[in-house]
């Protein structure tokens, strides 16, 4: 019989668990999966406003503009003028706002070596954002969906996504379209479609990141495009005051300014300890003229297709 061998069952070395407590972890900041990279707002055109207050005047009755050619008999020309709307639509400012605590024993002991009020307010920013970009889809007031006009809104041609549905966009957003927004699974159905018909659609580079196109028009992602029950919707868009298209709205200036709209505003400390900060962005929305702005209704994302060959 084989002899214990002295000190078995001892360790030899100092175990990972203990020189763990001497040993300092790389931390990262800390990560959020709801972050996402929000195209919309970085394609938007964005303009600043006055008082919160942004007025589309639009003209009424253009039919109604007389234009004469070929006046070659020296008749009196013809007299005409443009008629304005006397009830403009004004938008208004929303505001996206929320007041962050954090106390400042946390603060003050637990900053190194992320700072703990820096990392909190960076991740309610975050958090703020994506709520704006949900607003500028959604908001029943200002959002694309609900300033879609019932003469630009298209209905599908089969379920899915086609090649001929987003032609179908085009004819109507033809006046230098922008860029088609929906939502990933929509995208990949989209993808799907075209490869079914040999068609794969090519791709252009925009702030680092590949895109699929249509006609030349970026394909861009977005989660805050509703998806319910398998079935979302396809919106195609124009931008710009020069284009008569979609712009967003931002107030300049305002106290504790972070960035367009965005401001970060110290509310104090309590009798707790606590310390408030006042975190707000305001912003909307409007679409210019109705044909700047189409959507595909009752998109469907969960037909799939067998694409293995078939031998005879």
């Amino acid at each position: 019989m084989a002899k214990t061998p002295p000190g078995a069952g001892q360790s030899m070395s100092v175990s990972d668990a203990a020189a763990r407590t001497l040993a300092n972890a790389t931390k990262t900041v800390p990560q959020m999966a709801e972050i996402t990279p929000r195209w919309l707002v970085h394609l938007l055109s964005w303009v600043p406003v006055e008082a919160g207050i942004y007025r589309v005047n639009k003209v009424i009755h253009p039919e109604s503009v007389n234009i004469q050619c070929d006046n070659y008999d020296e008749a009196p020309l013809e007299e005409t003028y443009v008629d304005y709307d006397p009830n403009p639509r004004e938008y208004r400012l929303k505001a996206v706002q929320t007041v962050l605590d954090i106390h400042t024993r946390i603060s003050d002991l637990y900053s190194s070596p992320h700072n703990q009020t820096a990392q909190q307010l960076r991740l309610t920013i975050e958090a703020v954002k994506e709520h704006q970009e949900n607003e500028l889809i959604n908001s029943p007031e200002y959002g694309l969906l609900s300033s879609v006009a019932d003469s630009q809104r298209v209905p599908t041609l089969g379920g899915p996504p086609t090649p001929d549905d987003l032609d179908g966009l085009i004819a109507k957003v033809w006046k230098q379209p922008g860029f088609f927004i929906m939502h990933p699974e929509a995208v990949a159905a989209f993808g799907r479609e075209c490869t079914r018909r040999g068609v794969p659609p090519p791709t252009v580079s925009m702030f680092g990141s590949q895109f699929l196109t249509w006609r030349g028009l970026p394909i861009v992602p977005s989660n805050k495009v509703p998806l319910e029950d398998g079935k979302t919707k396809v919106l195609l868009l124009r931008t710009g005051e020069a284009r008569q298209g979609v712009v967003g709205l931002f107030q300049p200036g305002v106290s504790g300014e972070q960035g367009p709209g965005l401001s970060v505003r110290f509310m104090g400390i309590d009798r707790s300890a606590i310390a408030s900060y006042l975190v707000s962005l305001y912003c909307s929305l409007a679409v210019l003229t109705d044909d700047a702005l189409a959507v595909l209704d009752d998109v469907e994302v969960d037909k799939f297709h067998d694409y293995s060959p078939t031998y005879r």
